[in-house]
């Protein structure tokens, strides 16, 4: 269905490098419409996260598996204002603007398998030492860049139809956020009555 527009024990991990990567996006995860405080105002939000492999970038992270690429992922407002952080985002990766027609309803899961290239920097966390990698801009990938097949498995996750097994494959701190949004409450309680944002989006819509 389409969606409209690790866990914390992690810590030890090395951090991606600082810089451009050649990237690919495998990953989209529905969060849902949860409460977050936004300079100072508890709000609604409904979030999307969108997972990038990095395949130039490797490590072994399980000896069963060998090298495997790293990955990142951020978390957007599903929100094609033409202010919003997505919308700027999506114009940034496909290197022109949205016509507001194109604007009204996009499905961002046309975005899976598409590569890009994504500019990571590196923060310190406010609660910790702890230094984490965060994507700052996405890119096109030049003209005559190779981009390495895609090395994951393709996952989405939304809630219709709610797949189980894929949300309990989630990271723990993935599936808290869920487990705290409207549309995870309705369809564990499918009498629970919650205004739920309209999802519905034109499938015809080109990347």
């Amino acid at each position: 269905m389409p969606i409209v527009a690790t866990t914390t024990g992690s810590q030890d991990f090395e951090p991606i490098p600082a810089g451009n990567h050649i990237a690919r996006c495998y990953s989209m995860i529905h969060i849902g419409t949860i409460l977050e405080n936004v300079m100072g105002t508890d709000k609604l939000m409904n979030k999307v996260r969108i997972g990038f492999e990095l395949p130039l970038e490797t490590k072994v992270f399980n000896e069963e598996k060998g090298e495997q690429p790293y990955s990142i992922g951020k978390d957007f407002t599903l929100s094609m204002h033409e202010k919003s952080t997505l919308r700027k985002i999506l114009e940034s990766w496909r290197g022109k603007r949205f016509t507001e027609d194109e604007a009204k309803s996009f499905d961002i899961t046309v975005l899976l398998g598409v590569p890009c290239m994504v500019n990571v920097i590196h923060k310190q966390s406010k609660s910790s030492d702890r230094v984490y990698a965060e994507i700052s801009s996405i890119t096109p990938v030049p003209k005559g860049m190779v981009v390495p097949d895609q090395v994951n498995k393709t996952f989405e996750f939304t809630y219709t139809p709610f797949d189980k097994d894929k949300f309990d494959s989630l990271p723990d701190w993935i599936k808290t956020k869920c487990m705290s949004s409207l549309e995870y409450t309705q369809v564990m309680s499918p009498s629970h009555q919650s205004a739920l944002p309209d999802t519905h989006v034109d499938d015809d819509l080109p990347f």
